[in-house]
């Protein structure tokens, strides 16, 4: 049962085979099951590949079966298309095509193995990326707040240096009135006199504004304040927001990328394991000796042939026989005096026809 299954997958005649030798099933039933174990490998591999791209087991088992019965359909169609000839280049100019397809179909199903053999290095790559993809997409989002921060900060920073300014201007006047009050500068007189007053009146009035412009700036500066913290918390927002973007970069094309950052030659000895699996099939039909299978196909191949030919060649002789009777058919009749006189009668009825035609119309006209 096993071995009829893998000689239904070998593409080849299961009625020519049922009668041929044991060695010659078994060559084909060989062939048949690594045309079906590499299928079953490219379901495996489709599967995994498309897993990462739909996060849906049902759906990537549905695909991958269908993707595993298409290669399973071409490798069978490669096998089954090769036949042996009487000269080696022949064989090998036919199977050229068909070897060109075989390594594309080698390369599609080796990649997503590899993405699962080495899917911890790969993590590793991916989380290395991410890291720097969250760090540049930070530094890009603060690009946009940062501008409008430090010009909100600088405004605090005038509206605080006002405050200061006002404030050691009313120290200043402050000690000049205190000093004048002791005697020790201005009129150098000790006691509050009218100097003193005035001096003292200066520095009150001047109080009085610093105390507004305190009053008035901290006010503004609370506004600044509450706009900066509103742009921080915009800016925490959009990292929130941007971020799960950058946590599912792991996608098929991601992970692709990923492999071909690390060493090339673990890589390149799977894709040439699949390569073999892929052409053995075929090069055992190059290497193998014209088998008995080969004669009989062959054998039935040409009569088919024959048959085929010998039928187009019996209708070109009897379209050639019809024509050539046929021909002489006509120059028979044309010898014949009835057929004669019967067409003079005739044509000289029409003539008559037209010319009373003719006429009644020129009569009309008249």
């Amino acid at each position: 049962m096993l071995k009829q299954f893998f000689i239904i997958c070998s593409g080849a005649d299961t009625d020519i085979l049922k009668n041929s030798a044991i060695g010659e099933q078994n060559k084909y039933a060989g062939i048949g099951a690594t045309v079906f174990f590499t299928a079953l490998m490219a379901f495996i591999a489709s599967s995994y590949a498309l897993y990462t791209v739909f996060d849906n087991l049902y759906a990537a088992i549905g695909f991958g079966l269908i993707w595993g019965l298409l290669i399973f359909n071409l490798d069978r169609f490669i096998v089954s298309t090769i036949k042996k000839r009487d000269n080696i280049m022949d064989e090998i100019i036919q199977a050229s095509p068909r070897l060109l397809l075989a390594v594309i179909i080698a390369i599609v199903i080796s990649k997503p193995l590899e993405l699962k053999i080495f899917e911890k290095e790969i993590n590793q790559v991916l989380l290395e990326q991410k890291n720097d993809l969250t760090l540049a997409n930070q530094d890009q989002i603060a690009l946009q707040f940062n501008p409008k921060t430090e010009a909100l900060k600088q405004d605090i920073l005038a509206l605080q240096t006002e405050i200061d300014t006002k404030e050691a201007q009313v120290n200043a006047l402050y000690d000049i009135y205190i000093n004048e009050a002791e005697g020790t500068a201005g009129t150098n007189l000790l006691g509050k006199g009218p100097v003193y007053k005035e001096k003292r009146e200066k520095h009150d009035a001047a109080l009085t504004q610093l105390q507004q412009l305190k009053e008035t700036n901290n006010k503004k500066i609370t506004a600044i304040e509450t706009a900066i913290a509103k742009l921080e918390t915009d800016y925490n927002t959009q990292i929130e927001t941007t971020q799960p973007i950058i946590d599912g970069f792991d996608g098929l094309m991601a992970r692709v990328t990923a492999l071909n950052t690390l060493p090339w030659l673990p890589s390149f000895f799977i894709f040439l394991l699949f390569l073999a699996i892929e052409t053995s099939p075929i090069f055992a039909k190059l290497l193998a000796q014209k088998g008995e299978y080969d004669f009989k196909l062959e054998d039935q191949e040409t009569a088919i042939k024959s048959i085929v030919e010998q039928k187009v060649q019996e209708r070109k002789l009897a379209i050639k026989a019809d024509f050539e009777i046929n021909n002489k058919v006509y120059k028979d009749i044309t010898e014949e005096e009835e057929l004669y006189e019967y067409k003079r009668k005739k044509a000289r009825e029409l003539m008559q026809l037209q010319a009373d035609a003719f006429y009644n119309g020129q009569k009309k006209l008249l």
